[in-house]
């Protein structure tokens, strides 16, 4: 499914990122650690920029090619994207209190219901829930800010959010094969994301930003959506395809705030950070991550061969695993703090 588009994506980000990993970049906006950090050194954090330009190139060659404008789906994602990009840009340069951030991810979020990105009906393992525009409305709003949340909640150790992109684009992208529109652009997402990972592998040279993360956070979103409003694949298929980001994050919210914690600081509470900490390391953590995603992306195109009844044994077989990972995860603290005991 390579193709001239996804692969100019590819070279245009990887020369970028690499360009702004330099030293020498005018760019040099550093990630410093502290105390909630998992790297050690300042590291850039202007990759989402690669990113961008690198799926910029792919629509700029199409306008080129075929002189005309993008369709006016694309032109109101653009609405959207933009002042999330722009929000998420000052975030990273100088701080942006919360209250702004919510506004503008209200305002992006709202823009997928304008294109009649709310479902009708819920895809869901096995059955379809019918959705009264009154629900089906909000819960889209609810989902695309989670979802522009989550892979910036995610986006903390080297190479898990660009390998996230790579793999779950890709897996959307055959999903929908059948509608060359859809897929081209998922794998342009894809193959932006590749270009990227090159230089955000551990150890990382480069960071996604939160320019980089709101943007495929947003994207993520906006692709479950549209695929599954096309009739593409059942929307819980591509909820399988992100679950390693969004059972992590949404689990860990719940767990901090069952405890109290001021669940909008920062912190070392999530499960992949947890396991980095117990000395697994960037590099093991994350090829694990990758086993784990590329099942989760299989197990998706899997699903959408089998009668409903499979397909809600195979979403029951994915919540005891989920279930089993995150025992395993708590058992291997447990034994750490007993070895480490005099």
């Amino acid at each position: 499914m390579i193709t001239a588009n996804s692969l100019l994506a590819f070279v245009v980000t990887r020369y970028l990122a690499m360009r702004l990993a330099s030293p020498d970049s005018r760019w040099r906006l550093l990630d410093r650690p502290n105390a909630r950090s998992l790297h050690q050194h300042p590291i850039p954090r202007t990759g989402g920029w690669a990113v961008i330009a690198g799926m910029l190139a792919v629509l700029i060659l199409r306008i080129l090619e075929t002189g005309a404008l993008p369709s006016p789906t694309l032109i109101f994602l653009g609405c959207g994207i933009i002042p999330l990009m722009i929000i998420s840009a000052l975030d990273d340069h100088r701080g942006i209190t919360a209250k702004w951030r919510v506004l503008v991810h209200l305002w992006v979020a709202a823009s997928l219901p304008a294109l009649d990105f709310a479902p009708g009906n819920l895809d869901l393992p096995g059955f379809t829930l019918a959705l009264p525009i009154g629900i089906a409305i909000p819960l889209t709003v609810i989902f695309t800010i989670w979802m522009i949340n989550l892979y910036n909640f995610m986006d903390g150790m080297d190479g898990f959010a660009g390998g996230m992109a790579v793999i779950g684009f890709a897996a959307l992208a055959w999903l929908g094969r059948t509608d060359s529109g859809f897929a081209a652009f998922c794998l342009t997402v894809a193959a932006a994301s590749a270009g990227f990972l090159v230089h955000n592998f551990p150890p990382a040279k480069i960071f996604l930003g939160d320019t980089g993360s709101t943007t495929l956070g947003f994207l993520a979103a906006v692709c479950s959506l549209w695929g599954s409003q096309a009739g593409l694949f059942p929307f819980w298929t591509a909820l399988l395809i992100f679950s390693p980001f969004s059972v992590d994050a949404t689990v860990t919210l719940l767990r901090r705030l069952w405890r109290g914690e001021r669940v909008w600081e920062a912190h070392r509470s999530h499960y992949y950070q947890r396991l980095v900490l117990l000395g697994w390391g960037h590099r093991r953590t994350v090829l694990a991550e990758y086993a784990l995603m590329l099942t989760c992306a299989g197990s998706a195109l899997l699903a959408v061969q089998l009668p409903p009844g499979a397909q809600a044994t195979l979403a029951g077989l994915w919540i005891a695993i989920y279930g089993l990972l995150m025992m395993a995860v708590s058992g291997l603290e447990r034994r750490s703090v007993t070895l480490s005991a005099p």
